[in-house]
């Protein structure tokens, strides 16, 4: 009997080991560059598997205490799978990517997310908690996340690649250096860092390459950790299976890159390791469209986001303006950052009443669908930001009552062996 076309499996391009340290694996790389070449070329139309390590690269192991969370190396983090070329793409065309499957490894069916250091990684209230290492372990069982460190809780994983993008051109890899470095000279004591320059050390391409190509992807290469034009980094919980993004094509064959898997994500993955991190298999389908750049004014990608979300109706809606309430009561000025900050801070201090930690609470706004929102970008002084949280992801009560609530004790998530958190 003959096979049908679209029963013959997709080839797995990149095989990793989520149990191996990255920097031991062919075909990772932690840096951008465009001299990585290509581990692989596929045709436009041809669907391909991909996979892909743990953003740490296996630092990070299913356990009960946050020491490896602690001496986490960030010079070896966000190990991506690739880079990939798509015959006949030249730069100033437009990359098209259909996601069309995330599922995390049948060999390892957990994930985890990490509160930071404030001098190693930090986050979001990495100087108002003067942040040490914590972290929240969770089971996968289907498309449901739970975890023994945050006690009540179960919620729908919207899985998506937290790093995806293409490759620089040279100039372009000059033009982030340049103003990054700028950046970091006009703040040379900030703490967490406000961005982090080419750093030889913890460099990886998975590749055999000649010696003066090594050392000039370790002096230039561009680290991870932001998303930039071509993509990187930008942590969208919504570019799930379903998903197709653009991106723009800057070297020829665009040289796709993608890593650092989520199994779910509230927006802004605000405690630096904030989704849940995974490793897992993607799949994708690509095409070109040719001078696609010139024609949408592509400066940075743009995206359809997934069909697929889960579903909750009931939200309770924390709102957060543009002054420090939590903190010294400064007034800003139309500041969305601080608005966000407060509508989270916020919320963890309604959970807390419910009887959660700080740390689960900082964990939980981190890794569960929450959704945020502007809601005001115009009324001076005071921009306004919303932080909603599904009142389904929990098997109690958490809205408001007049006899407040009933204190429970949740335990804590997995802090540092030396009880420090």
């Amino acid at each position: 009997m003959a096979t049908a076309a679209n029963s013959v499996p997709h080839p797995t391009l990149i095989s990793v080991d989520p149990f191996i340290p990255a920097d031991q694996q062919k075909g990772l790389h932690n840096r951008w560059h465009p001299d990585i070449p290509p581990i692989a070329t596929v045709k436009p139309g041809q669907t391909f598997k991909i996979e892909c390590v743990d953003w740490t690269g296996a630092q990070i192991g299913n356990n009960d205490n946050s020491d490896d969370i602690r001496n986490v190396d960030l010079t070896k983090v966000h190990n991506l799978s690739g880079p990939i070329a798509v015959e006949g793409a030249e730069p100033g065309d437009c990359l098209v990517v259909d996601i069309l499957d995330i599922k995390p490894f049948d060999k390892m069916p957990w994930g985890y997310t990490g509160i930071f250091e404030l001098e190693n990684g930090g986050g979001l209230f990495a100087q108002e908690f003067n942040s040490k290492a914590a972290k929240a372990v969770w089971d996968f069982n289907g498309i449901y996340a739970t975890s023994r460190h945050i006690p009540g809780v179960r919620f729908a994983g919207v899985t998506h690649p937290g790093l995806i993008g293409t490759a620089p051109s040279a100039e372009l890899l000059a033009t982030w250096n340049k103003r990054e470095g700028e950046l970091i000279a006009a703040h040379q004591d900030a703490v967490p860092p406000v961005a982090f320059p080419p750093e030889p050390k913890g460099v990886h391409v998975g590749q055999d390459l000649p010696k003066e190509v090594l050392e000039k992807i370790a002096n230039e290469g561009a680290r991870t950790i932001p998303g930039r034009e071509h993509g990187g980094n930008c942590d969208i919980k919504n570019l799930s299976r379903g998903s197709r993004c653009y991106f723009p094509v800057f070297i020829k064959g665009a040289n796709l890159s993608v890593g650092d898997l989520h199994f779910s994500q509230g927006d802004g993955e605000m405690s630096f390791c904030g989704a849940i991190e995974m490793a897992g298999i993607i799949t994708f389908s690509t095409s070109i469209i040719k001078g696609g750049v010139e024609k949408f004014a592509l400066k940075q990608p743009i995206f359809l986001p997934s069909p697929i979300d889960p579903v909750y109706s009931q939200k309770l809606v924390f709102e957060g303006l543009g002054v420090d309430i939590h903190g010294d009561g400064k007034q800003y000025n139309m500041d969305a950052s601080v608005a966000y900050k407060q509508a989270a801070l916020n919320a963890i201090a309604y959970l807390m009443k419910i009887g959660y930690t700080r740390e689960q609470a900082y964990l939980l706004l981190s890794a569960a669908p929450v959704e945020s929102h502007v809601g005001a970008i115009v009324d001076s002084p005071n921009a306004c930001v919303t932080l909603a949280i599904p009142t389904g992801i929990f098997d109690h009560d958490i809205l408001p009552n007049p006899d407040g609530f009933p204190k429970k004790d949740f335990g804590q998530c997995a802090i540092r062996s030396d009880g420090v958190v």
